[in-house]
């Protein structure tokens, strides 16, 4: 699904209005329709008080309508109107009017803080304040107002966007913190950036109708991975389909104290369909990876505790390393030369980033290669970044500059492509938050490059899959009880829903 700025959304919204053909005020309607049903969902009991905060723009309308639409299914509705100085829109005043006539008797203008109602814990507050056409931070009478709401015992629901907060760029103004964002037809960035997770709470699209042509003929370089995306690059198995043909998958991982490292990502390659498996381990894990995983071929490294000896070649379609390997200066030098001979696709992860950070190699990274830093990783590799989105565009310039493809874990992890676009994954919980769980997305991932998955299909498919069998993990075990293994365990679980 793309992601949209506010521009193009308002594009889409004329080009929707022109050639549906829709009037302005029926296709807030109609929107106005979609978030009422859901909010019926959501609370379906009458006797919930209800209170919406309306602005006088066209989000404002939008709250117009809900209050209309949900005092006619019979609930208690208060409105509060806050106009800052600004003339209101066309639509809000044929919107406001309609709730007049319906002598709603509840209508509160904001003048000061103190005009906002007593609300009790049990109230929804419904914000449609502003929408995602704000163009600068909130000040004043508005801002103190959003500060008093976020202070309130109420749900909070916003409209489209918390009021405040900016879709595509920095916030530095107060925002509503909202528990629920029902935002309209498309996703905005804002949602994706970790700072802005207080404001944004759950988010869910709720479908307006708007043009799917106008959405498809919008150009951006953001996008969310969708289901639909993976089921159509997963490949089914044949008849005569045999070990070979799904790849020879080299992992160097584990050092003395780390093997847990190795062991995971290797029977997460295994778990994902990979052909053969060899573990490259220092020969303190021998013994450890021969038991643990009688499926895989284990290579020794000739020092004892550590790897040195990387290899470059061999029988290998994909080489996958960093998990549990330490930074030993020893095996520095060995990545150094593996960075300079191997003509093998690859994955980077963990310590092989660590040290490729801590000693200037990042120009020796072979084009097409993945990267899987988390946050901090990231930093080493590339420096530090003001917020969100400034490390989205340093992501984004590192990839198209590297030619490689760079994988910014998270909770909605930011998938960079070397062609400039940026995919975001929306499977995946906060239980995945555990030790391990960056080793299995590399076996993943690497199984999938090794079995022949371009790389930009092995990145989306393996985020997507390893968030998938996490999320199936969590409903089984909680995300307070998940470990790794639980999401290796499930991935069979997640491959089965394609079928």
């Amino acid at each position: 699904m793309k992601i949209l700025n506010p521009t193009q959304i308002q594009k889409v919204d004329l080009f929707t209005i022109e050639n549906e053909p829709i009037a302005s005020i029926d296709l807030m309607e109609r929107a106005a329709k979609a978030c009422t049903k859901r909010i019926l969902e959501l609370y379906p009991d009458r006797d919930t008080p209800i209170c919406i905060g309306v602005g006088p723009g066209n989000n404002g309308g939008d709250g117009l309508a809900i209050a209309r639409l949900l005092y006619q299914e019979g609930y208690l509705i208060q409105v509060c109107i806050l106009s800052p100085g600004a003339a209101p829109s066309q639509d809000f005043k044929t919107n406001f009017g309609k709730l007049e006539s319906l002598r709603m008797l509840n209508l509160i203008e904001l003048n000061e803080v103190s005009d906002l109602p007593s609300l009790s814990s049990g109230t929804i507050f419904i914000d449609a304040f502003f929408g995602s056409g704000l163009n600068r931070p909130l000040h004043g009478l508005a801002a103190q107002v959003v500060e008093t709401i976020n202070k309130l015992p109420v749900r909070r629901i916003s409209i489209d966007i918390p009021s405040g907060l900016f879709a595509d760029r920095h916030t530095t103004g107060p925002s509503i913190q909202a528990d629920i964002t029902l935002t309209l037809q498309v996703p905005k960035l804002a949602f994706f950036i970790a700072e802005n997770n207080l404001s944004v709470g759950q988010w869910e699209i709720i479908p307006i109708g708007l043009s799917e042509q106008a959405i498809q003929e919008a150009q951006t370089q953001y996008f969310t991975i969708e289901e639909s995306m993976i089921r159509s690059r997963f490949r089914k198995r044949h008849k005569y389909d045999h070990k070979g043909t799904f790849g020879h998958i080299l992992l160097v991982s584990g050092s003395y104290g780390k093997m847990g490292a190795a062991l995971l990502a290797g029977e997460a390659a295994l778990r994902t369909g990979a052909g053969l498996l060899t573990l490259h381990v220092p020969e303190c894990g021998y013994l450890i990876a021969q038991t643990h995983l009688p499926e895989a071929m284990v290579q020794v490294d000739p020092h004892r505790s550590v790897t040195t000896a990387l290899p470059a070649g061999g029988p290998y379609q994909c080489i996958a390393i960093g998990p549990g390997i330490g930074t030993n200066e020893l095996t520095a030098q060995g990545l150094h030369r593996l960075l300079e001979t191997v003509k093998i696709p690859m994955v980077l992860d963990a310590d092989a980033l660590n040290l490729i950070a801590q000693h200037g190699w990042q120009d020796l990274i072979p084009a097409g290669t993945v990267l899987t830093p988390h946050p901090k990783e990231f930093e080493r590799l590339f420096g530090t970044s003001d917020n969100g989105f400034s490390r989205l565009e340093i992501l984004r310039e590192r990839a198209m500059k590297m030619n490689c493809y760079l994988l910014l874990k998270g909770a909605h992890t930011a998938i960079a492509f070397p062609d400039g676009s940026i995919y975001f994954n929306c499977t995946g919980n906060p239980g995945m938050a555990t030790a391990g769980s960056g080793d299995v997305l590399t076996g993943i991932i690497g199984s999938l490059i090794g079995q022949g998955y371009p790389a930009s299909d092995a990145c989306l498919i393996g985020v997507y899959l390893h968030g998938l069998a996490g999320d199936i993990a969590a409903g089984k075990w909680s995300q307070e009880a998940m470990i790794a293994r639980d999401i290796i365990y499930h991935l069979g679980a997640a491959f089965n829903s394609f079928e």
